[in-house]
């Protein structure tokens, strides 16, 4: 048998615990006919699903010992599992962490995406330069799926409209089916086990072979490809919209088959009976709640006003109020290349009913908003979900707004930010509708399975209760000044560091100083993240290296890790920046073991839960208005590394829950960066009075760090220099500061170790836990609960 046999064999014999559960979670559900939850994502970045799935069900002891029985590495076989990629970054992650704590917390909830054969690519560094490379994760196929053909359900493209007296139809379309695949998410020993459905597109058998009939049978057949591309791959772009077909296609596909899905089980919620028990839609929105996740699912809106006017023949105003009573929409962020704005040209082409519905929404919704503003045209116009100009455009985010109940951010400075900016005059006309959730990330996953070492030592200073209510690290307050436990925590960060030091020399044959301090920075490479601005700190410390080669410097590894959209010229530039850095640094006699600077391949969830736990010092260094929320910071701070970073996202409220005297903050905050756009940023006066920076910038552009291609980075000189849209310079100074006051303190172990103590017990807050109370009470309508399911072996009382 291989390693990999051992694996599969390890996967089924934890999923066997898990089916029981599964299904007695499903009766449960049937017999006490809750209200239930669809959280609607395009993305679900899962990573491994072993651990995570011994971790819930207590089962991991009991496995290392068996397999350790064996003579075999229980760590070496979850080391095979691939992970499911299907998400690009924070979007996806989250939604995966909600499904953790809605599991948890005892809800009826699925998680409804696309099964995509091709999750988030692969990232390969040639030569310093990212090359994609395809991630065919099902290869080996998927032990934590199961396929459920009996639940395939058409989705109709193209056609056209026809209005009869009996009402409107929608004729001659083209039919995909949507097959179902189910993937168990278990709650943390609560017996609880609720489902994620990813639809996967196949091509119905006489696809195609109409238009053939002259023969061409070959060709009819191989064109059932296009039908199947529909779940082929996730586009990788991570805050930016990119207007193809094929994503609207996918787009509608999801919500399609999501709200068939829905309806079923909602017209025929008597556990084992498939006959309908539910024929009027009055308490729709009592049974169901769906949750938008972005505006990438926002085709829920039309697509149930559909269902309810011409299939079952609902009244339109009567319709209009479920629909909006059912569905809530969270927005994830103010950027606005990322802002879904889909041409009316392609929505008549591939959805044509939709289309005169949401023109039928939005006269409705503009002859409300004319009512209360008589004569305001320019607000009809900011309003409107239609964009006119030279290409008419469907505006989603208008189109969420109008069609929910609740509209949220997911920090507080974001949630904000949307109400008195991007959606100012929808907050004027229905304040109520606006809420914020602050995003949380699973204990679980990120603190239990990754950092065992230090989930020990907390429990056993405060018991096992924080893994299902973080605000219980507060209790570790009392121990800030315990010399023993100031030397267990430092004890952990340095194994850790160790263990990753061990991991980063296999992988890349670096030699690394596990006595530096470790400068992480993992996320999207993205111009609005700044990894440029982490560049030039890399740079600057260089250069007084080696203009002061006796004096001490504080050790340091930076790491910087994560992928560029393959079609956005400006990150795959800045990969190549960092690795050049790099070349330089990492060879540089003069240097030797005081600086590193890594470039992380391929950074994905499974990485994360490496490096996470052994870093000391977090970046979070965005423009301050632009990061929504963030959610790595969350890891890193439970995790005992502590923060650099703006006042941008969820660092507002971080700093707010432990002091911002324990976070290193710097820089503009969000009515300065106003303040610079209002005078005009001008990036040639830092250039000018910092020396620094200017030395920094004029090797960058001579070639110094390109001896072979000197003229390699202008394009990156020239953005920011000419037009830096996030202001790197405006913030280097203090930037370059405030790093200074980090080497102070890592001087100081004892100190550095009794703020990563505050650190800790201040970041109970950021559990998705209490995230998803919050929507549950606040937006769902439901109550979580914490009385467990019996176990499979005992009998249903």
């Amino acid at each position: 048998a291989t390693p990999r046999d051992y694996y599969f064999a390890l996967a089924h014999t934890v999923r066997d615990h898990l089916v029981g559960r599964w299904i007695r979670t499903q009766q449960h559900y049937y017999e006490r006919d809750p209200k239930r939850i669809y959280y609607l994502s395009l993305e679900f970045y899962m990573g491994r699903t072993l651990q995570n799935t011994m971790v819930n069900l207590g089962l991991q002891n009991a496995c290392d010992e068996a397999i350790y029985q064996l003579g075999l590495d229980l760590e070496e076989l979850e080391e095979i599992e691939e992970d499911a990629g299907l998400g690009n970054g924070g979007l996806g992650r989250l939604a995966a962490c909600f499904l953790d704590s809605m599991a948890t917390l005892g809800l009826a909830a699925y998680g409804y995406g696309i099964r995509y054969e091709f999750g988030i690519f692969n990232q390969k560094i040639v030569d310093g330069w990212q090359v994609e490379e395809a991630d065919d994760w099902l290869r080996y196929g998927n032990p934590w799926e199961k396929a459920r053909p009996e639940y395939m359900l058409p989705v109709h493209f193209y056609g056209r409209v026809e209005h009869t007296p009996e009402g409107v139809k929608w004729i001659d379309t083209q039919v995909v089916l949507a097959m179902p695949y189910d993937t168990p998410v278990p709650g943390y020993k609560n017996n609880t086990v609720n489902t994620m459905r990813l639809w996967s597109a196949k091509a119905p058998n006489d696809f195609n072979l109409q238009e053939f009939n002259m023969g061409d049978y070959i060709e009819a057949v191989l064109d059932r490809n296009l039908a199947e591309n529909i779940s082929r791959v996730l586009y990788p772009n991570d805050n930016f919209f990119e207007g193809k077909e094929l994503r609207l296609k996918q787009e509608y596909f999801v919500v399609a088959a999501t709200l068939q899905d829905i309806i079923r089980r909602f017209k025929s919620s008597k556990f084992g009976c498939r006959d309908p028990v539910r024929t009027c839609f009055e308490t729709f929105p009592d049974k169901v709640a769906i949750q938008l996740n972005d505006t990438h699912p926002a085709l829920s809106i039309p697509e149930l006003m559909r269902i309810l006017v011409d299939v079952e023949k609902v009244d339109w105003d009567k319709a209009w109020e479920i629909t909006k009573r059912t569905c809530a929409y969270t927005n994830h962020t103010v950027l606005p290349e990322a802002l879904e704005r889909w041409p009316v040209s392609m929505f008549e082409k591939l959805l044509p009913r939709h289309l005169e519905i949401i023109y039928a929404l939005n006269q409705m919704h503009l002859d409300h908003v004319a009512a209360l503003y008589p004569g305001d045209i320019d607000r009809l116009r900011r309003m409107s979900v239609i964009e006119e100009g030279d290409c008419k455009r469907i505006n989603m985010a208008h189109l969420c707004v109008i069609g929910s109940h609740a509209v949220n951010g997911v920090a507080r400075i974001h949630s904000d930010i949307v109400k008195n900016s991007v959606f100012k005059d929808f907050y004027e006309l229905e304040p109520e509708k606006f809420q914020n959730k602050t995003n949380g990330i699973t204990p679980r996953r990120w603190l239990l399975l990754c950092n065992p070492g230090l989930a020990d030592i907390i429990a056993e200073k405060i018991g096992e209760g924080f893994i299902t209510d973080l605000s219980q690290l507060k209790k570790l307050l009392d121990f800030i000044d315990n010399e023993t436990f100031i030397r267990d925590v430092a004890k952990v960060k340095q194994e850790n560091k160790l263990k990753f030091a061990a991991y980063l020399e296999e992988q890349y044959k670096v030699k690394i100083n596990p006595m530096s301090m470790f400068d992480v920075q993992v996320k999207r490479i993205h111009e609005y993240k700044r990894q440029l601005l982490n560049c030039l700190h890399a740079i600057t410390l260089y250069n007084r290296i080696r203009s002061n080669p006796s004096k001490s410097f504080v050790p340091r590894t930076i790491m910087i890790g994560g992928k560029a959209a393959p079609g956005y010229h400006m990150a795959k530039m800045i990969i190549k920046l960092i690795t050049s850095i790099g070349e330089v640094i990492n060879n540089d006699p003069y240097v030797g073991d005081k600086l590193k600077v890594i470039f992380l391949e391929n950074y994905r969830v499974s990485l994360a839960e490496k490096v996470i736990p052994a870093a000391d010092l977090s970046q979070q260094i965005s423009t301050a208005g632009t990061e929504a929320s963030g959610t790595g910071n969350m890891k890193f701070m439970v995790n005992g590394a502590l923060t650099i970073g703006t006042m941008d996202g969820a660092n507002v409220e971080m700093a707010e829950e432990a002091g911002e005297e324990n976070l290193f903050i710097f820089g503009m905050r969000v009515e300065d960066v106003e303040a610079l756009d209002h005078k005009g940023y001008n990036a040639r006066e830092y250039y000018e009075t910092l020396p620094e920076l200017r030395q920094a910038i004029d090797q960058i552009s001579s070639g110094f760090f390109s001896p072979r291609d000197p003229g390699c980075f202008r394009d990156v000189v020239n953005m920011l220099m000419y037009h830096d849209r996030f202001k790197v310079f405006a913030d280097y100074e203090a930037y370059i500061k405030c790093q200074g006051q980090v080497d102070q303190l890592f001087m100081d172990p004892r100190k550095w170790t009794r703020k990563v103590i505050r650190n800790i017990a201040c970041s109970g807050k950021f559990s998705s836990d209490r995230t998803i109370t919050e929507y549950a009470r606040e937006i769902w309508g439901v109550e979580p609960s914490a009385t467990a399911i019996p176990p499979p072996n005992l009998p249903r009382n």
